[in-house]
């Protein structure tokens, strides 16, 4: 009965503001008809279906909708509009080809890259740490008018560890690494004053190969200030003893998935009672084996679209090949790929608040835009169903930022849209087939054309 009253007040809307042009803009209306809508709560899909939006909002979505005077029609028959992906776990500036560094930290390379998440259809990015404000907070601000490919959030620089994590080359405006807990208050309070969305602390020793973890004074420390300035903390962990220890202390955001052993009952509670996120980021370990590993997706054309033609190159050397297929860290990355599905669904069904994430643009083989595909084709691999894996990378995601614009596909959203040709309710791999990405009233083409059956 909820189900079909939401369409019944959909279409409400759609004659109201088709029949009162002072409810409207002046701007552009343009109608997707005989659509499939995936609106990004689970619910079923809507079958020949019709979506209005104008400036940039969604005005009207559902079935039997009345469509405004002078709309511009689309017909989209075959196709599949959902809610734009959204990223609770990504970074920016970080690299360039195949080189990271601090030098690439600057305005043209972000950018190109949030251009890059847009046509993947990533249409909210969330660069969770490392960034320098300076050119950052500018960026963001014109991001949240609409200046820029993609929406953008994030931490300004965040909280690391002296001698430890997070172990990469990033300068001095981009990263805190306090020795007391006095001068981690201070940090958190510099970032507060920045407008940052979020805390971010790196808190494990990347198994071993750091000589020292964050202390739990610091940990301590970061969260209660951050409380107290309204901000919420997320946390870099892959052990389960990690992720115990930064719950104990009451962080709001598992920002990696537990990776070394299963999820106990016990921790399950407390993230449940304690409305804790957790963003499993499964891609990320499976990046680091897939491309020398020549895994068949990192073949497609849709992926290859997305690779710097030095990163392409690196990938398609038999000799880098061999010499990453194997080894301590190719196992590690597997192990803790399998571990990671494994708790995904584990605490999926538990009912734990899943976010979506990948650390795509962290190094260059966690693509943009690319990852966050894998990301979702790995949630259903898990276990998970593709209308379950479309809601976690849009309401789910939209939720953990708080944000209640977007997400879902609804009048008065924001019209954030990814079409895509087929069904991914039935074949998640249908969201690799991009026919356009939608925000801020206008439209962007794939990475890669479709041919006349719709595939890449």
């Amino acid at each position: 009965m909820e189900f079909v009253m939401r369409r019944f007040y959909l279409a409400t809307a759609a004659v109201l503001l088709s029949a009162s042009p002072a409810l409207a803009d002046s701007s552009p209306v343009t109608a997707l008809t005989h659509v499939r809508i995936i609106d990004g709560t689970e619910a079923p899909p809507v079958e020949d279906a019709t979506l209005v939006m104008q400036g940039g909002r969604i005005l009207a979505a559902g079935k039997n909708i009345s469509i405004p005077k002078h709309a511009r029609i689309l017909d989209r028959s075959g196709d599949t509009v959902l809610p734009g992906i959204i990223s609770d776990h990504s970074h920016v500036g970080q690299y360039e080809g195949v080189t990271t560094g601090p030098q690439f930290y600057t305005r043209p390379i972000i950018l190109s890259e949030l251009e890059q998440y847009r046509r993947y259809g990533v249409t909210t990015v969330t660069a969770l740490g490392n960034n320098a404000p300076d050119v950052f907070d500018p960026l963001r601000h014109d991001a949240h008018a609409g200046k820029t490919p993609s929406d953008l959030f994030g931490v300004d620089q965040g909280i690391g560890v002296p001698k430890g994590a997070p172990p990469v080359n990033v300068a001095a405006d981009q990263l805190f690494r306090p020795k007391t807990p006095e001068e981690a208050r201070r940090n958190v309070d510099t970032m507060a004053d920045e407008g940052t969305d979020l805390i971010k602390i790196w808190v494990d020793d990347f198994d071993g190969t750091l000589p020292v973890k964050m202390s739990p004074e610091v940990i301590s420390a970061v969260v209660d200030e951050s409380h107290k300035r309204n901000l919420r903390v997320a946390a870099h962990i892959h052990d389960l003893d990690d992720a115990e220890h930064v719950v104990a202390a009451g962080v709001d955001i598992l920002a990696h998935g537990i990776r070394d052993q299963p999820v106990p009952p016990a921790l399950i509670e407390k993230l449940k009672s304690g409305n804790i996120w957790y963003i499993a980021t499964l891609q990320l370990d499976e990046a680091s084996t897939a491309w020398a590993d020549q895994s068949t997706w990192t073949k497609t054309p849709f992926t290859i679209a997305g690779l710097s033609m030095p990163l392409l190159q690196q990938v398609s050397d038999p000799a880098w090949q061999q010499k990453h297929t194997t080894g301590k860290l190719a196992d590690f990355a597997r192990t803790s790929l399998a571990m990671n599905l494994q708790n995904l669904k584990t605490l999926y069904d538990a009912g734990v608040r899943v976010g979506f994430g990948t650390d795509s643009g962290a190094m260059p083989f966690r693509v943009p835009g690319v990852a966050e595909h894998r990301e979702l084709a790995l949630t259903v691999q898990a276990g998970l169903t593709p209308l379950t894996a479309i809601h976690i990378a849009t309401q789910n995601a939209a939720d953990l930022l708080h944000l209640s614009d977007r997400g879902v596909i609804a009048a008065g959203k924001r019209a954030d849209l990814l079409v895509v040709s087929g069904n991914p309710a039935v074949t998640i791999g249908d969201t690799d087939r991009i026919v356009e990405t939608w925000e801020n009233g206008t439209a962007v083409a794939g990475p890669i054309p479709l041919n006349s059956e719709g595939k890449n």
